[in-house]
């Protein structure tokens, strides 16, 4: 390491010593109500369980848990204990939940007590639609027992079907980009993060309000499930209540604020299993209906498509999917985003087929660098779609600790853009021990066709590894390479971050290089060629009694960005910030940014303004305010003043939220942008509107409007879904995009798309 690069750290080593100086933890408060006392019943290890019960025939799946008398062949759990706001007591309400199964299905029921039923708050009963905002029980099911991944099931009182998969403990989907802090994220990035949303599954549950509070029964087929051949089997287990009036998040297995449902480690177990040998094979098949004009006056094309998949259970524990013409209507558009640097704009992966068991195929650092980014597959560089002839996946497991991915799909030419047609390949392997793993990646795209060259092709090799060290320690690590015709010498890339989380402290570091000449055509990277040194240090404090204060959260991180050749430093940004959170849900986070950015090139920021080589050194503050995200009624307000790359930057950005019950929901968003530079001055506009509509959680419409006066277009999709088991089921989608004045996007014009989809269960 050298002494410029030393000195940087040093820096960074400095603001995490200053904020562990004034840091203190406070003595927790006690909850005014407490649950019931209990018994817990644990293994000799100490882990919380509970058992399940064989049963003959089924709940009614009313919801109506306690008028069901199929129930009392099992007896009742309780014992939930808080991580918020009064961590390690009993929680404020009681909890009730009884595990049964038959030949075919796995049933939960349970029964969330509530003293003031009219403090129960609903906010939403659309599919997948997140919990955090809402009275809300989620169950995490780890079937090989490996202490790493999982199947997550989730509902609230409107009956929201919420489900998603879990890969390495949730590693990837939280704070900072990798860390487990807090509530679960409610979304995917990059190539599949630690939290799959979109996975799935064919399950169904039913649930009711009463006088004692609200009850869910969960009906989960085994069919739905992966898990290991054999009779008697022991899966790992952790249920989660949130209590939204109260900010309050209970857990059944216990665990510590620094971690989320997704900290299987930590999770209890469920005994006395006898699951049925695994039969599964699903016809999923489309039919679609399309009309489409490219611009205003155009003529107008109709044409009609027919596709689907194959979902086929290899062995207990590998799946085999094939996809023929697959198609993605039903899917929501990308969110717009404007681009005020040099560097490339990260769009998240929405496409179903892709995010199943999309974990197991990431490797990298989400955002930065993933060698493996799906959305390279049937998107153009310019957001196009590149028809997907077919293809398939193997995925799953080799024994209870070896996971192996094989994904392979072959897309269409496109003669309008001279695009070839491409035959992609990826393979991947990773081997479990314990929270840590080792992994190997190999991805390959090959051209063929008439616009293809023979040196079309590309390759990208990867290791990666992680380790547990403790419950709070975690290193990680990967090492790439690429092989493209043309680009030789420094095709590498290596990362190795550390990090450490205990209750009141989340801190890490780590270092990154990416050679100049390392190009993962079928991954994503922000930029070439450089040395980057990163730290954070993250703190929280729980005041017992001061001003209404529930969190007092001051953190600080730094990333410094050196020149691979020359080592100038290209960018260097320290944030300081401190969040204050009320006990009734209002927040205010006041940061101070700053930033060093060395242009070794000029690049244009907007068309006709150009941002010249040079250093730039220059500081803004940042205030943000909102209030309770539960409530009926929300806003929000960012804003961001100071210096800009030699000039000066104003931005705001409010929102506002309405819901009206739980079946209709408003938000409206503006980021403007007014920033004046030496070589001109601009303003940016970014409006986006969203309505849903949800008639039952399974038939809804939603709509979403959005204005970019940076890419000078307007663009509104409205969907409509009536859903059947596992998101399948009817869509009608509008899509209109129209370019600002004399503009005219690729993707303009208006498109109407009906699709229907529908499973076939045939073993069942």
């Amino acid at each position: 390491m050298n002494a410029h690069l030393f000195l940087n750290f040093l820096k960074s080593l400095f603001l995490v010593l200053v904020l562990v100086s004034v840091s203190f933890r406070p003595a927790l408060a006690l909850s005014s109500t407490q649950e019931d006392s209990f018994e817990r019943e644990v293994t000799t290890a100490g882990v919380p369980l509970v058992r399940a019960f064989r049963v003959e025939g089924s709940p009614e799946l009313d919801g109506d848990v306690l008028g069901d008398e199929i129930w009392e062949n099992a007896i009742p759990t309780s014992g939930f204990l808080q991580t918020s706001p009064n961590e390690g007591q009993p929680a404020s309400e009681q909890t009730k939940f009884w595990i049964i199964y038959n030949d075919d299905t796995l049933y939960f029921g349970v029964v969330c007590y509530v003293k003031d039923t009219s403090t129960i708050v609903v906010s939403d009963s659309r599919r997948d639609t997140s919990l955090e905002e809402t009275d809300s029980f989620r169950i995490i099911i780890d079937t090989y027992q490996d202490r790493l991944n999982g199947f997550v099931f989730g509902t609230n009182p409107a009956g929201l079907e919420y489900d998603g998969q879990v890969t390495n403990e949730g590693q990837g989907s939280g704070r900072f980009g990798g860390a487990n802090y807090g509530r679960p994220g409610s979304a995917t990035g990059g190539s599949g993060g630690g939290f799959n949303l979109n996975w799935d599954g064919d399950w169904t549950v039913s649930t009711r309000i009463s006088e004692i509070g609200w009850s869910a029964e969960f009906a989960i087929p085994f069919r739905t499930l992966r898990y290991p051949s054999g009779e008697h089997q022991i899966w790992g287990l952790n249920l989660q209540r949130n209590i939204r009036n109260r900010n309050e998040n209970a857990y059944w297995a216990p665990i510590s604020r620094q971690f989320n449902l997704y900290r299987l480690s930590l999770a209890g177990e469920i005994q006395d299993l006898v699951p049925p040998p695994q039969r599964n094979l699903k016809l999923i098949p489309y039919l679609l209906g399309k009309t489409f004009n490219r611009s205003s006056g155009a003529t107008t094309t109709a044409l009609g498509e027919i596709g689907g998949d194959i979902k086929y259970s290899v062995t207990p524990s590998l799946t085999l999917d094939l996809t023929y013409n697959t198609d993605f209507a039903q899917v929501e558009v990308d969110e717009e985003q404007i681009d005020l640097d040099r560097f490339n704009l990260f769009f998240p992966e929405k496409r179903p087929f892709f995010l199943e068991n999309a974990g197991i195929f990431s490797v990298g650092t989400p955002g930065q660098i993933e060698l493996f980014f799906s959305r390279r597959i049937g998107i153009g560089d310019q957001g196009q779609q590149i028809p997907i002839i077919g293809g398939g996946r193997l995925s799953g497991k080799l024994g209870t600790n070896t996971n192996i991915g094989f994904l392979n799909l072959q897309t269409a030419s496109v003669d309008a853009t001279n695009t070839p047609s491409n035959n992609f390949t990826i393979a991947r392997v990773r081997h479990d021990m314990g929270r840590s793993n080792l992994g190997v990646l190999v991805v390959n795209r090959q051209g063929s066709g008439t616009f293809s060259s023979d040196n079309d092709h590309h390759r990208s090799f990867a290791m990666d590894g992680r380790h547990g060290i403790g419950e709070n320690g975690t290193v990680t690590g990967f090492m790439a390479w690429t092989d493209t015709p043309g680009m030789k010498g420094d095709v590498h890339a290596y990362d190795l971050s550390a990090s450490y989380d205990t209750e009141s402290y989340r801190m890490g570091m780590g270092y990154s290089e990416v050679g100049p000449n390392f190009n993962p055509e079928v991954g994503f990277y922000s930029r070439r060629g450089y040395r980057r040194m990163h730290s954070r240090l993250y703190t929280v404090f729980r005041p017992n009694n001061f001003l209404g204060l529930y969190e007092i959260r001051p953190h600080t991180r730094n990333y410094t960005v050196w020149n691979f050749h020359t080592g100038q430093q290209e960018t260097q940004f320290t944030h300081i910030d401190n969040h204050l959170e009320w006990r009734n849900g209002f927040e205010i986070h006041s940061g101070l940014n700053i930033f060093k950015e060395g242009l070794l090139t000029p690049f244009e920021i907007v068309p006709g303004i150009f941002v010249p080589r040079g250093r730039y050194h220059h500081a803004e503050t940042q205030l943000v305010a909102q209030t309770d995200a539960g409530a009926a009624f929300q806003a929000y307000f960012q804003t961001i003043i100071g210096g800009f790359l030699g000039g000066k930057r104003v931005m705001i950005s409010p929102r506002i939220s309405m819901r009206i019950g739980p079946k209709f929901n408003l938000q409206l968003s503006l980021r403007r942008n007014n920033i004046n530079l030496p070589g001109g001055s601009f303003i940016t506009n970014l409006g986006r509107f969203r309505a849903n509509y949800s008639f039952t959680p399974r038939m809804f419409v939603q709509a979403l409007v959005q204005y970019n006066d940076n890419a000078h277009i307007w663009s509104s999709n409205i969907r409509f879904a009536l859903l059947s088991d596992a998101n399948t089921g009817l869509f009608v989608v509008y899509n209109d995009t129209q370019g600002i004045g004399s503009m005219q996007p690729i993707s303009s014009g208006r498109a109407l798309t009906i699709k229907y989809t529908k499973m076939f269960d045939v073993l069942n």
